[in-house]
């Protein structure tokens, strides 16, 4: 099997921030990775497929609104209609709170791992559109 990869890249608005200190809610990172799963299974199989469970999840670091996060997964197992994925977020811009400044953001030298998670999506027989 060919690897699979998708990566997006999203900046987190103040509409993404839920708590104190404009801290993005983990869900937001399951959202993307959701994002990312769709995109995995219309390039392996031409159909955009059904995401089941996540058997992984792991917040590693915060995210605020102003970050911008890098989004990836993979496929790593295919099975006839399953699909095993593994998936990060990184945080490649981090907004900075500078006084009399608040739109100030610095670009980070290292990607900082905010989330990882994997999980299994489900291509229906049917709906696969590409052969293996």
């Amino acid at each position: 099997m060919n690897e699979i990869t998708s990566l997006i890249r999203l900046r987190m608005s103040a509409h993404d921030a839920h708590y104190a200190g404009e801290l993005v809610d983990g869900a937001k990172m399951l959202h993307l990775f959701g994002d990312v799963a769709t995109e995995l299974l219309i390039r392996s199989d031409g159909d955009e497929g059904l995401f089941v469970a996540y058997d992984n999840v792991e917040f590693l670091a915060p995210v605020h609104a102003g970050d911008y996060i890098e989004a990836s997964g993979r496929i790593v197992a295919m099975g006839k209609s399953s699909r095993k994925m593994v998936f990060e977020a990184r945080k490649v811009i981090a907004a900075v709170p500078v006084e009399g400044q608040p739109s100030a953001a610095d670009v980070l030298a290292e990607p900082l791992l905010v989330c990882r998670a994997s999980g299994t999506c489900v291509v229906p027989a049917a709906c696969q559109r590409k052969p293996r």
